[in-house]
């Protein structure tokens, strides 16, 4: 039997926000940054991504550098107040109701982001979501924390077909033998939706939405 693959994309897709640009914003508050010339930076690099110029690199490395610095003790108690007073606030019932539905018929079920694992495994708890293709963050050996570097291929773009053809082959299985979802809201995601069997255009942006209506591909207004 082909096995269901129910794949989300995360920010703008299943949550109304980019939680990696609301967390840099968050953890500003917190004075972790030069608000002016962060928030300038953080700016810049979420306008390349919406162009589909983003440098996934020079971003990681950028967004996470206070995370380095603050050390995990410090940066797991900001999450767990950002998980409260912003992302708790953005997760819809519609959203939760999407997944448990995929969940129920039995498909395997994955998110799939272009945000850092930090950032995005604790909003992947919440919606139930064990399975998490997220941007890999590296470690040092020594100290078992954060360097700013990416470790393996970034679930970004073409990254994240790659990803998830990786977490197929690891379970025995390849793109041919599944039956495949997609949700996303993003023309960076464009390579995964041509990938599935069933993409799905979800909030989409213009773009996306203009070649949606013109391959006849669904399209969900979640929010």
């Amino acid at each position: 039997m082909t096995r269901k693959l129910t794949l989300f994309d995360l920010d703008h897709t299943l949550i109304p926000i980019d939680s990696d640009y609301e967390w840099n914003a968050f953890t500003t508050t917190l004075g972790w940054h030069d608000p002016v010339e962060f928030n300038r930076r953080n700016d810049a690099f979420y306008e390349q991504y919406k162009a589909g110029t983003l440098d996934i690199f020079e971003y990681v490395h950028f967004a996470t550098q206070a995370l380095c610095a603050q050390g995990e003790a410090k940066a797991q108690a900001a999450h767990a107040k950002f998980m409260e007073s912003v992302v708790q606030q953005a997760i819809q019932p519609q959203a939760l109701t999407l997944v448990q539905q995929h969940q129920t018929d039995g498909d395997a079920v994955l998110i799939v982001t272009a945000t850092n694992e930090f950032v995005t495994r604790p909003i992947a708890n919440a919606f139930g979501v064990p399975e998490l293709i997220a941007i890999e963050l590296e470690r040092d050996p020594v100290s078992g924390w954060f360097t700013g570097g990416i470790a393996g291929t970034p679930s970004f773009r073409e990254g994240k077909v790659t990803r998830v053809a990786q977490w197929l082959t690891q379970r025995g299985l390849s793109w041919d033998k599944v039956e495949s979802t997609f949700y996303s809201d993003s023309m960076n995601d464009l390579p995964l939706l041509e990938k599935v069997t069933h993409p799905v255009a979800t909030n989409p942006e213009a773009r996306l939405r203009t070649i949606a209506l013109d391959r006849g591909w669904r399209i969900l207004e979640l929010f």
